[in-house]
């Protein structure tokens, strides 16, 4: 069962309407001790990373899901959060990836944010994108990206510029995308991660 961290974020509810729909069964971790509930862990968000980052720090989660071996899917701002860094508050973040989360502006000709469907380059034998068609297109909404490091890239997109849109490293996984907004090819990757 998956368990979808729960610290105020936004987008809960869309996240476990497309759960829901998929018929993949989940339930709320609001404290470290219902960690160990689940076999699988989200951390969902829209908003503020540093902001994000704080509420996970006064829920105690952080270093229990550092300390995770389970698969873990950080959507969003629950990518972000698994950087080291964000200019977003200027917040030191959980650390998992040692990438930063950089602005759109300044960086990029293109209007911010980045909004609506973009086409994704991956490598279609990662597990994650497994049965999902080469040069998919997926539903982004975000002003802030992970600087793309080939090491845990295992998505890229371009906006001006290259940016990670997915990445991995051991057992965390993580899109910039919303795979709940994504239609057939989001939800393929979410029954993906469910059989993880």
């Amino acid at each position: 069962m998956i368990g979808i961290v729960n610290y105020e974020a936004g987008n809960i509810f869309s996240i476990t309407a497309a759960l829901k729909r998929l018929q993949i069964p989940y339930g709320m971790v609001n404290t470290p001790a219902e960690l160990e509930q689940y076999d699988k862990i989200i951390i969902p968000g829209v908003g503020h990373a540093g902001a994000a980052m704080q509420k996970l720090q006064n829920r105690g989660l952080v270093e229990p899901i550092k300390q995770l071996k389970k698969p873990v899917l950080g959507i969003c701002v629950g990518m972000q959060l698994l950087t080291s860094f964000s200019e977003e508050g200027n917040a030191d973040l959980v650390d998992i990836f040692p990438l930063k989360t950089l602005h759109f502006d300044k960086r990029v000709g293109e209007k911010v944010p980045h909004m609506g469907w973009n086409r994704l380059q991956f490598d279609p034998s990662c597990p994650l994108f497994a049965g999902i068609p080469a040069n998919s297109y997926f539903y982004f909404v975000h002003s802030y990206f992970i600087e793309y490091n080939a090491a845990y890239t295992i998505a890229s997109c371009d906006y001006g510029l290259q940016f990670s849109a997915a990445i991995a490293k051991d057992n965390f996984w993580a899109v910039q995308f919303h795979p709940e907004k994504s239609g057939a090819v989001g939800e393929q990757l979410l029954l993906n991660f469910a059989k993880f």
